[in-house]
């Protein structure tokens, strides 16, 4: 199969795409052919080394964790899916090594759902790692009907999906976000708020008696705002800064989770969750991707096309 590789820990330029073997697929596990995969800045983070102290990562490093594809193969004990079907996931496994930036991934069960019908194939590449990480960050707080809730960074790829997560259990979401997002932010049913200095009296001219969850998707100074706005520690969540359970907050490290990944499914089936493509580029132009990543002048997804 042709997938992007790296000799070793580097840059985008030392991104290659070449011919790799096709994955074994072991018990419990289906072997997808990949229509798209969702780049991530994990991606590129990890391909510098900086998650070494956390994973055991492998080379030749095939990246990325977002897939969007069919199943090509059944493993053993794995009749939860079978040949053609459109399925999507988060495929990080234990070990950093065959990820999705390929023509074939195999997956565990555990790590896929069904693709949404709604959804094209890009879009449902860049909605499972943004998607749970932003749908788990929600459970761990209790989001629930009537909830007052604040969003940080809610323009990006993370914070626009816990926005329309949080809108459709019927809570009231204030989202931060600069002013030229602000119309984006409205139209997925937050009332925007800007970030920066003086933020938190911003957001008690809106909620007076402060807010009932938080989720910060962003870092900084996000979970100390959070914390002073919200009554309970337990119910400010993070995915950004890891000093947040020190503080009393919580901290979101996402994990693949099928019935995670249905709910969103459902969601988008339903008209009420959509995930924005920024880019698409094709699989051989993966470096430059990730140097669009790294500008940091997103808003929404990018996608490398495989099939």
């Amino acid at each position: 199969m042709k997938a992007v590789t790296m000799s070793r820990y580097g840059q985008a330029g030392d991104l290659e795409l070449s011919d790799h073997p096709d994955p074994k697929v072991a018990p419990g596990e289906v072997l997808v052919r990949v229509k798209a995969a969702g780049v991530n800045p994990v991606d590129w983070k990890l391909a510098q080394g900086a998650l070494d102290a956390l994973m055991e990562v492998r080379f030749p490093l095939i990246p990325g964790w977002d897939v969007a594809g069919v199943v090509e193969r059944v493993g053993l004990d794995a009749d939860e899916f079978q040949v053609g079907d459109e399925v999507y996931g988060y495929v990080r496994k234990d070990t950093a090594q065959l990820g999705a930036y390929a023509e074939f991934v195999s997956a565990h069960v555990r790590m896929l759902a069904r693709k949404p019908a709604a959804m094209s194939w890009e879009e449902a590449a860049g909605t499972p790692l943004a998607g749970l990480s932003a749908h788990q960050a929600i459970q761990r707080v209790g989001v629930r009907a009537g909830d007052t809730v604040l969003v940080h960074a809610a323009a990006g790829g993370v914070g626009s999906i816990g926005t329309q997560i949080a809108v459709a259990l019927g809570a009231r979401v204030i989202g931060t976000a600069s002013e030229h997002n602000h119309a984006f932010l409205r139209e997925l049913g937050a009332e925007p708020v800007t970030y920066g200095p003086g933020l938190e009296d911003r957001i008690r001219a809106l909620a007076p008696q402060g807010v009932d969850a938080a989720l910060d998707f962003v870092g900084g100074e996000a979970v100390d705002v959070s914390l002073a706005l919200v009554g309970r520690p337990d119910r400010v969540a993070s995915i950004a800064d890891p000093q947040a359970p020190a503080k009393g907050a919580r901290y979101v490290w996402v994990r693949p989770d099928t019935a995670g990944l249905t709910s969103l499914a459902a969601l988008a089936d339903a008209g009420r969750l959509t995930v924005h493509v920024d880019r698409v580029l094709p699989l051989a132009e993966a470096a430059a991707a990730w140097r669009i990543s790294q500008s940091g002048h997103t808003r929404g997804k990018l996608v490398l096309r495989v099939d």
